[in-house]
């Protein structure tokens, strides 16, 4: 279960990916603090992701984890999520942010440059999002992540999440880059894996090799 007290280093923030079931993704949230909860539509149909999300999201939010849906706006409001993420053009992200942001997060992600990461910033999101869903299939961070992270956590001040690798060990990496929040995808919900244990392991990672953010 997640602390009163979130710690003062960079978070967990869990992507569901494609076909693990709503059990597993609950159960992460015995195994430490979580952020928040990052739920993709993963190729379901719009009544199959709201049904899934139902199932979801108010175990989350009693755990104190942060919904986020990705890419069905309508969804997100009918599951009453507490965001959205969505990967779109700056003018279109503009125009999502200025209709969505006073009820709910909008956070936003995609970019592979320092430019384009600027422009998306420029429309102020809640935060930027470095990597891509289901790219997590390598032991280690990609390195263009882990360096745009960085470059963003030193330069800006809306929040970053950086995804992490396929091996759980690999929050250690995102930590030193001075990031907000790691995601962690198959490091948790792999076949084979104990997302609790994969939790509470990054958890203890983060705790002795997290840097400690400023109050």
């Amino acid at each position: 279960m997640n602390e009163a007290t979130p710690p003062n280093r960079c978070r967990i923030v869990l992507i569901a990916p494609s076909g693990v079931p709503a059990a597993r993704i609950v159960a992460a949230f015995d195994g430490g603090d979580v952020a928040s909860l990052i739920l993709p539509e993963n190729g379901m149909d719009e009544a199959s992701f709201q049904a899934f999300a139902e199932q979801i999201v108010p175990a989350a939010q009693a755990a104190g984890v942060a919904v986020i849906i990705a890419g069905a706006t309508r969804i997100a409001g009918r599951v009453q999520a507490d965001g959205i993420h969505v990967a779109v053009s700056t003018a279109a992200l503009a125009e999502t942010i200025e209709h969505f942001q006073a009820k709910m997060m909008v956070g936003t992600g995609g970019a592979k440059t320092r430019d384009d990461a600027l422009e998306l910033g420029e429309t102020r999101p809640d935060y930027n999002f470095c990597g891509r869903f289901g790219y997590d299939n390598k032991p280690e961070p990609h390195p263009r992540n882990l360096s745009l992270g960085a470059w963003w956590a030193d330069m800006i001040q809306i929040p970053c999440i950086v995804m992490a690798g396929s091996d759980i060990a690999s929050v250690e990496a995102v930590g030193a880059t001075g990031a907000e929040f790691v995601a962690l995808s198959s490091a948790v919900f792999a076949d084979g894996t104990d997302p609790r244990t994969a939790v509470a392991t990054a958890n203890a990672l983060l705790d002795e090799t997290a840097p400690r953010f400023e109050d």
